[in-house]
């Protein structure tokens, strides 16, 4: 069972996910709230995390993008956070896939894609297709440059992980991957999860996030 937490300032939105989502097998709705405040004292409340958040980026009290940040830091289980937002290129997006989240999606998707996207999160996936990812993030970083970690925190990655992280960060997929560098995909996946592992990165979204930011791959 996918347990979800819908945080949205609108409760006919709210309600309308929700009917959605507890109709479908597989998947129940464990809590609600109107605002940040009120989601992250309804998430602590349960008795374990939600597997996933959908966080609407825009609300009063206390927006997405600060609650994401809070709800993802320090140590022990997290949840995976989708972020709602109502434009494809919204600049609260970037820094909420910064701050953590797994990726977003328009709150006018259609339900079955909405439906996707929690199981594709859920299973340990970034959201979005890598090249979709990608196109958004070197969109903000080329616009908006942020501060850059030092390079030595690639240090621990070999020489093969290095070009495997600068392929997530162009967009390829995992099969496409393979392709390029004559492997199995399940050699890839591997090798994608040490990666993540290395760096303390939650998913692919984080990892392209990281490579632009550090400069291993430019926009």
């Amino acid at each position: 069972m996918t347990n979800v937490f819908i945080v949205d300032d609108q409760a006919m939105v709210r309600e309308s996910f929700a009917g959605l989502l507890n109709a479908q097998p597989g998947l129940a709705v464990v809590g609600q709230a109107g605002d940040g405040i009120e989601a992250l004292a309804g998430i602590s409340a349960l008795p374990t995390p939600p597997d996933v958040v959908l966080m609407d980026i825009r609300m009063p009290v206390m927006d997405g993008l600060e609650t994401t940040r809070r709800l993802l830091e320090g140590d022990g289980e997290k949840p995976k956070v989708i972020v709602l937002t109502t434009f494809h290129l919204d600049d609260y997006v970037y820094e909420a896939l910064r701050a953590g989240a797994s990726g977003f999606l328009l709150k006018d998707a259609p339900s079955a894609e909405l439906i996707n996207a929690i199981g594709v999160v859920a299973a340990g996936d970034a959201l979005l297709s890598p090249a979709v990812t990608k196109r958004l993030i070197a969109n903000f970083v080329a616009s908006a440059p942020v501060p850059r970690p030092s390079p030595a925190r690639f240090d621990v990655l070999t020489e093969r992980e290095r070009e495997v992280l600068r392929l997530i960060a162009k967009g390829r997929s995992n099969p496409e991957i393979a392709a390029d560098l004559v492997l199995s995909a399940q050699t890839v996946k591997t090798y994608v999860g040490r990666i993540l592992a290395k760096l303390g990165l939650r998913d692919r979204a984080q990892a392209i996030v990281l490579a632009y930011e550090t400069g291993l791959v430019s926009p």
